[in-house]
């Protein structure tokens, strides 16, 4: 099954990557559609420039898409990026967005393709978990709700963080995993990554007004995990 996934940098598509490797697939491409609005209907927006180097940690080629972020039309240029590719299907990290996933799956079977969407409806705070005790080091680049806080930019997400999550979402109704657009994530490293991903600049964007900010990760570069990594640079 060769198949190309649908790539943010955040948790839910590395955690998909991870499971369509472990399935045995033939991952041939990550695609990561690049949104010039800072608000997408469909697509991660935070940091999704450094999808490139995440690509280069994996050893995974990237494509990249452009969209204006248009209702509806961001999903005709996803549709124009995967026509073009070699694949028998499309992974993606869905949890609960019914709006992103029938739109995935429209263009899936106008192309002919099989979707898979191995965590749609999985319980938030299991998934989390899972996440942490595979070996998945995940950093907050995002927050869009009340109860979340400047604090939160930056942060690890641990069994602490599940924990006031947990807390947040009985008092305030905040996703555990951020699926309603509440937070937003960036791996810095899995166990598939051939090498970390190390922040060397960032600056920390706050807005008092909307209770919302985004940490804008300015520079970044590679540590490898082995002596025998070598970057393919692709």
């Amino acid at each position: 099954m060769r198949v190309a996934v649908l790539f943010s940098g955040g948790k839910d598509s590395t955690y998909a990557l991870y499971w369509a490797l472990k399935q045995g697939f033939d991952v041939k491409y990550l695609v990561s559609m690049h949104s010039e609005s800072e608000e997408s209907y469909m697509y991660h927006v935070p940091n999704i420039h450094l999808t490139e180097l995440q690509a280069r940690a994996i050893g995974i080629p990237l494509v990249k898409g452009f969209t204006k972020g248009e209702k509806e039309k961001e999903v005709e240029d996803l549709k124009n990026v995967l026509e073009g590719l070699k694949i028998d299907g499309v992974v993606a990290g869905a949890l609960a967005s019914t709006y992103q996933r029938e739109r995935v799956e429209k263009v899936a079977k106008e192309l002919g393709l099989e979707v898979f969407a191995p965590f749609w409806q999985a319980d938030p705070e299991e998934y989390m978990r899972e996440i942490i005790k595979a070996g998945f080091d995940v950093v907050v680049v995002g927050v869009s709700a009340y109860g979340l806080n400047e604090q939160w930019l930056g942060r690890k997400i641990d069994e602490r963080a599940i924990q006031e999550l947990k807390a947040l979402n009985k008092k305030y109704k905040v996703h555990i995993a951020g699926e309603g657009g509440e937070f937003e994530t960036f791996v810095r490293d899995a166990p598939f990554f051939r090498a970390r991903i190390v922040f060397d600049e960032v600056e920390k964007i706050w807005d008092p007004y909307t209770s919302s900010g985004v940490l804008l990760i300015k520079a970044a570069h590679l540590e490898p995990k082995s002596d025998d990594y070598e970057d393919s640079g692709c």
